[in-house]
């Protein structure tokens, strides 16, 4: 250092440079950022979350959006809502008549005639079991042969059949008066008719045939969230979901939960077994418990798309940055349980050991003393 300070003393121009101050402030900011940066990563906590994304659906299926269906073929008759109507169970949407419409007449007809023929069948069954019992008493008095006993009782048979027969006729034509009364369309339920198909008089319909769109009211809603197969078996039931409703203001920070503005608090119900047909799996999120409700209508509706995150393990942001830079699963709560565990073990073996070689020095040291 001597020998330097006497070379800058040589070139007295050069030893009284000194660097900018501006020069000297960034280079103090730069270390001061890094310093904070590194103490930043290292000490505070991030709390990872398994991202998805899903929809607003009914918990119940008959609550969700539901079609109404022709019930018999035929042409529609009369509508008797609009779209947006709001009907109560029970209240007709639409009637639909038959192509004949003299059908109803003849089927009340046919029963009539089936009707009298079952009658008059029961009347004939009921005189050949007269017969059956007249020529058996003759038959044992040997006053009629056995044929004529075994005729009466094949006539009774004929007309057993016969009344058979008639009574099936009734039960037919009942089914077909049964299904001509299902050509009025009644709401299942309260709610609201969504869309109509459309139609009059000239449109024909087959059985099955989507006829409007029904809309139940007062719901009990629930989400499904949509999550990678790499973080659905870190999901349990119960865990915290941090939800995001489309249209509602939000702020996100997805680590730290208590910062985030306009998120609503969920919890886990179910992670399905399988995967869905997109190759993810569907995470069902009910309402937490003791935490504010979640928004009602008309701001949230049914089908409304809704963001979700799962909250997972905490850990520190550097450990966060180098897992998203690496593209590294999420922290497994069960492999660091399993490590500590081990960790224990061993300890407790290396302890056990320890202590058994120092209880074998210790008798090796007296049994020395002793000679």
């Amino acid at each position: 250092m001597a020998t330097r300070d006497r070379a800058l003393d040589r070139f007295r121009t050069l030893s009284a440079q000194q660097p900018p101050r501006p020069l000297r402030a960034i280079g103090w900011m730069i270390l001061i950022t890094l310093v904070t940066a590194t103490l930043f990563m290292v000490y505070v906590p991030w709390i990872q979350t398994a991202a998805g994304a899903g929809q607003v659906i009914a918990l119940n299926p008959q609550d969700r959006l539901q079609n109404v269906t022709a019930l018999v073929s035929g042409r529609i008759e009369r509508w008797y809502v609009q779209d947006g109507a709001i009907v109560r169970e029970g209240d007709p949407i639409v009637q639909i008549s038959d192509n004949d419409p003299m059908l109803l007449q003849r089927l009340r007809v046919e029963r009539s005639l089936a009707e009298a023929k079952a009658a008059a069948a029961a009347s004939a069954l009921s005189t050949a079991r007269l017969d059956v019992g007249r020529t058996g008493t003759l038959f044992s008095e040997g006053l009629a042969s056995r044929r004529e006993n075994e005729l009466a009782r094949i006539k009774v048979a004929e007309m057993e059949a016969k009344l058979a027969e008639a009574q099936a006729a009734i039960t037919n034509i009942d089914i077909n008066l049964a299904r001509q009364s299902l050509q009025l369309v009644r709401a299942p339920r309260d709610g609201v008719i969504q869309r109509i198909s459309g139609g009059d008089k000239a449109t024909m319909v087959s059985q099955g045939d989507v006829l409007a769109t029904f809309a139940p009211v007062e719901a009990q809603r629930i989400v499904e969230i949509y999550v990678d197969g790499r973080d659905a078996p870190l999901i349990k039931k119960g865990q915290q979901v941090r939800l995001e409703f489309e249209g509602w203001p939000a702020i996100q920070f997805s680590g730290w939960p208590s910062v985030a503005v306009g998120l609503f608090d969920g919890e886990v119900q179910q992670v399905d077994l399988a995967a869905s047909q997109n190759g993810l799996f569907r995470v069902l999120v009910r309402e937490a418990k003791g935490k504010a409700r979640w928004p009602g209508e008309p701001y949230v509706r049914l089908g409304a798309n809704v963001r979700g995150w799962v909250a997972m393990e905490q850990v520190s942001v550097g450990f966060e940055l180098w897992r998203q830079l690496n593209d590294f699963p999420l922290q497994n709560p069960a492999l660091t349980e399993q490590n500590g565990t081990g960790m224990t073990q061993t300890g407790g073996k290396m302890s056990s050991s320890s202590s058994s070689s120092s209880s074998s020095s210790s008798s090796s040291s007296s049994s020395s003393g002793k000679k």
